[in-house]
C-alpha cells in the first residue's frame, strides 16, 4: 500500500510538473497577444521586465542556491552558478541579448532596416532563455527543493513569462511583421519552454540529487544575469524616467 501511495504520489508530482511548464508557455503567449495587439513604448515594456526579472533574482537567492548548497559543496554550487551566468554573458555578447529589455533596447533603433539580419540572432538566444526556463521547471519533481521553493520558482516564471512575451511581441511588430507572423514567432520562440521541460522531466530529473541541485545553480546562475541586466541595467538606464 506505501509503495502504491508513493507510486501515485511520484505520478501526481509529474503531471504538476508537466502542468507548470504548460503554465508558462500560456503565459508567454498571452503576454505576446497583448503585445502584437497593443503597441507597448519602450519604457513601460522595460519597466514590467525589470519587476519581472526582480522576481526571479529573489527566487535565485531566497530559495534556488539555498536549496543548491544543501545538497552540493559550496565551491561546486559556486561554479555551477558561474557557468550559468557565463553562458548567458557570451550569448549575449556573441550572439545577441538574451534579456528582452536589453534586446529592446538593440533592437529598436535599425530594426526596420536590419530585422533580417538580428531576427534570427534575436531568435536563438530568446530561445536558449526559455529553453532554461522550461529545463528549471522540468528537473522540479526530484530536485532537492520543498513544495514552497517549487511554486515560488513556478509563480516567478510565470511573472517573467508576461513581459517576455511582450518583449518579443513587441519587437517583431516594431520590426514591421503582420500580428499573425508576429504572434506565430512568439508562438514558436516561447515554445522551446515546453523543450526545455521535456528535456530536464523526462532526462534529467532521474539524475543524483547532488547533480540537481548543480544544475538549479546553473539556471540560477542564468536567472542572476537577467536580472542584473534588466534591473541594474535597464532601471538605473531609464530609472528617471520610468518614475
Amino acid at each position: 500500500m506505501a509503495l502504491a501511495a508513493f507510486g501515485d504520489s511520484k505520478i501526481m508530482n509529474g503531471q504538476v510538473t508537466l502542468w507548470q511548464v504548460v503554465a508558462a508557455y500560456v503565459f508567454a503567449l498571452a503576454g505576446g497577444s497583448i503585445s502584437t495587439s497593443l503597441h507597448l513604448g519602450h519604457k513601460p515594456l522595460c519597466a514590467l521586465i525589470s519587476f519581472a526579472a526582480g522576481t526571479l533574482l529573489g527566487v535565485t537567492l531566497f530559495a534556488i542556491l539555498p536549496e543548491s548548497l544543501g545538497d552540493s559543496p559550496w565551491w561546486a554550487v559556486a561554479l555551477a552558478a558561474a557557468t550559468g551566468y557565463a553562458l548567458f554573458f557570451f550569448i549575449s555578447k556573441y550572439v545577441h541579448h538574451v534579456c528582452p529589455a536589453c534586446a529592446a533596447s538593440h533592437f529598436d533603433a535599425d530594426a526596420t532596416r536590419h530585422f533580417s539580419e538580428i531576427a534570427t540572432a534575436l531568435i536563438v538566444a530568446l530561445a536558449i532563455h526559455s529553453t532554461t526556463d522550461g529545463l528549471a521547471l522540468g528537473i522540479q519533481q526530484e530536485a532537492p527543493a520543498t513544495e514552497a521553493v517549487k511554486w515560488s520558482l513556478f509563480s516567478a516564471l510565470c511573472i517573467h513569462k508576461v513581459p517576455e512575451g511582450l518583449a518579443l511581441g513587441s519587437l517583431l511588430i516594431g520590426a514591421g511583421l503582420q500580428r499573425s507572423g508576429a504572434l506565430g514567432w512568439v508562438a514558436a520562440v516561447e515554445a522551446t519552454t515546453l523543450l526545455g521541460g521535456v528535456i530536464g522531466y523526462f532526462f534529467l530529473a532521474k539524475v543524483s540529487t547532488f547533480w540537481l541541485g548543480l544544475i538549479m545553480a546553473h539556471v540560477g546562475g542564468g536567472f542572476f544575469y537577467l536580472a542584473a541586466h534588466a534591473v541594474l541595467g535597464e532601471m538605473l538606464k531609464h530609472g528617471k524616467a520610468l518614475f
